[in-house]
């Protein structure tokens, strides 16, 4: 069964999924989790471009597993879980080999890596021990698509565009008047969006807490 909290958009975990490990879309999933260190090895390795195939085709896949389960009838319990954490492993690894390879200043590691962590420990605690999943908004996959999209240009390291200027700060690429890969300006974008989305999902994991508080409260005082 599912419900929604009127003042998040908060499903309860409860639907209906199957035990099953060995679906199409668990396998395609299984896939991309091997990618992601295959990607570090060959970024460090200096194969520039094999590695950015593979994040590429890694990140542009992401939506295949979710549809197949879906359209398939197939939504499992090890794909509720791996899925998600799958997408910030790639995320993580990703900027991780950015800053390995110097195209990447340190505060952006850090910011993404916290708040990927964030989502993945917290996603993980309201499902066990509140039964609550919040489903992905339109503007969480826009945030990593452009995140998406800006690591693989930085990867390449082109197009390179003129910085604007505005600052001499060597960890503000783009801003200040060295030239950079236009990647940098689509990470700018999806930070902005992901710090939105960070914002949203907290409140509504709050909402759902309570929503799953309210109605073990309601329960007991039925029995």
């Amino acid at each position: 069964m599912k419900g929604k909290h009127p003042k998040g958009n908060v499903e309860m975990a409860e639907q209906e999924v199957t035990d099953e490990i060995f679906t199409i879309s668990n396998i395609i999933t299984f896939i991309r989790l091997c990618m992601v260190p295959l990607f570090l090895v060959l970024l460090i390795g200096g194969a520039n471009i094999t590695a950015t195939v593979v994040f590429a085709v890694a990140a542009c896949t992401d939506f295949l597993d979710g549809q197949i389960a879906r359209r398939t009838n197939t939504v499992s319990k090890l794909g509720r879980l791996l899925d998600p954490a799958v997408d910030r492993l790639l995320m993580i690894f990703g900027v991780l080999g950015l800053l390995l390879v110097g195209r990447l200043p340190l505060w952006i590691v850090i910011l993404v890596v916290v708040r990927d962590l964030y989502l993945l420990v917290g996603g993980a605690v309201l499902i066990k021990h509140w039964k609550v999943r919040v489903p992905v908004i339109f503007t969480g996959k826009l945030a990593t698509t452009f995140l998406f999209v800006g690591f693989a240009l930085l990867l390449l390291n082109a197009p390179i565009v003129p910085g604007v200027g505005w600052c001499s700060f060597d960890w503000l690429p783009g801003f200040n008047g060295a030239p950079c890969s236009v990647g940098i300006w689509f990470v700018y974008a999806g930070l902005l969006l992901c710090i939105f989305t960070t914002i949203y999902y907290t409140v509504c994991g709050v909402f759902g807490i309570k929503r799953s508080k309210e109605e073990l409260a309601a329960g007991k005082a039925d029995a």
